[in-house]
This record gives C-alpha cells, structure tokens and sequence, in this order.
C-alpha cells in the first residue's frame, strides 16, 4: 500500500494527488499537520517535506512531485 505524506496547503502535494485521483491510484493520506503522521514522515524520511511517498509493498520513499509522478507511471 502506498501511504503518501501531505500537507493540505502544499500545491505540489496536490499535484501528485490529482495524479493519483485521475489514474485511480489508491492510497493512504497522512496530513503531516497530525503530529504521529509528522512523526512517521521524520523516522521514515529523515525530513520534514513533503510530498513524500513510502511504497510498502515494493520497499520505495521518495520525496519530490515529479519523481513521485514518475515512478507512480511505472509503477502501476
């Protein structure tokens, strides 16, 4: 499952979400403004930016839309 780190005011986080959205791409939003989702974002990132995906089911995090977007299309 894809678990993707957002902020609600980010528009590069919206960018990958309407991406996601258009290609039916089921996820899990964790809004990093819930301290245990910021938390998460920190252990598994090492950072606190977003968008930040962590694929556990193929064992990939990435930060940044753009790479995000690409590997989602090769992805799935």
């Amino acid at each position: 499952m894809i678990d993707l780190y957002i902020s609600e005011t980010c528009p590069y986080c919206h960018k990958v979400m309407d991406f996601m959205a258009k290609e039916s791409i089921r996820y899990n939003k964790k809004d990093v403004s819930v301290p245990q989702n910021r938390e998460e974002l920190l252990e598994i990132g090492g950072q606190l930016q977003v968008p930040f995906i962590n694929d556990t089911d193929y064992g990939v995090s990435m930060y940044e839309s753009d790479d995000i977007i690409k590997y989602l299309t090769t992805r799935c």
